[in-house]
């Protein structure tokens, strides 16, 4: 088991990467974790050298590889998580720096934010048990960041080590009468041509299936979803790699649309 002095070493790797935008491959075998668990011990670690660097508090988390075409596209078969820190959230219509990020990217998303905590002792969750905890839902568009020399070739621990791609996010208006998330169809435009669309049904069946595997995950790891949460819970549409002047919608349908730009 990693130790937490190495686990501080392997997220100053990644915290030095991220602030130069210097390609990211396999860290030192010392460091490099060897499993999820030693990537999530990573990941706090880093989130908590971001926090202290500026990178805001952390606001909630995203769920990668929720959907049959993120697992094909990442080649891998299970939910994974990364934080989201505040700096990194945006409201529509926001205008993105592209030079801030390596290779960015957009997914297109459900997002849910939590109305009270969920409790450790109420585990296991499903997607009825944990719908009570929900405020409200929005459409999102996660922002991620290619940071790596090849990430088919890191390893999929070192992915979630580094927060699994995630970059931030661009928020839509709240929605408090979501009805059934199953049903709606989200598509991806990149100036003004669709490239790809998907069903909330593609996110383990549910949305809120993937955030009752999140809470889930964080009870039986001595933690737990708070109020005030935000849950990105995976992208419909396979991700979409973005150029200087794109101009991208995420339109999830009655859930609404959101915006944003790369400057």
């Amino acid at each position: 088991m990693m130790t937490p002095e190495s686990a501080v070493f392997a997220a100053c790797e990644l915290f030095a990467a991220h602030l130069s935008l210097r390609a990211l491959d396999r860290l030192p075998d010392p460091l490099q974790p060897a499993d999820e668990a030693e990537a999530y011990q990573v990941q706090e670690a880093l989130n908590r050298k971001l926090s202290g660097a500026g990178f805001g508090e952390l606001a909630g988390y995203k769920i990668g590889c929720t959907t049959a075409v993120m697992q094909a596209y990442l080649g891998i078969a299970s939910p994974c998580r990364g934080g989201i820190l505040s700096s990194t959230v945006a409201g529509g219509g926001a205008a993105l720096n592209h030079a801030a990020f390596r290779r960015p990217g957009v997914e297109c998303e459900i997002a849910v934010r939590l109305g009270k905590d969920v409790p450790e002792s109420g585990a296991p969750y499903d997607r009825n048990s944990v719908a009570g905890f929900v405020e409200c839902c929005m459409p999102a568009a996660e922002i991620v960041d290619d940071r790596y020399a090849d990430w088919r070739t890191v390893g999929t621990p070192l992915l979630i080590a580094d927060n699994f791609f995630g970059a931030g996010c661009v928020l839509g208006a709240p929605v408090h009468d979501w009805g059934a998330l199953d049903e709606v169809a989200g598509s991806m435009l990149i100036n003004g041509a669709v490239v790809g669309s998907g069903r909330g049904a593609d996110v383990l069946g549910h949305p809120f299936e993937a955030l009752a595997w999140l809470a889930n995950r964080l009870a039986g790891q001595g933690g737990g979803l708070k109020a005030g949460d935000l849950v990105l819970t995976g992208s419909v549409v396979q991700t979409n790699w973005v150029a200087v002047g794109d101009r991208v919608v995420m339109d999830l349908g009655r859930l609404g649309a959101v915006e944003l730009s790369f400057e």
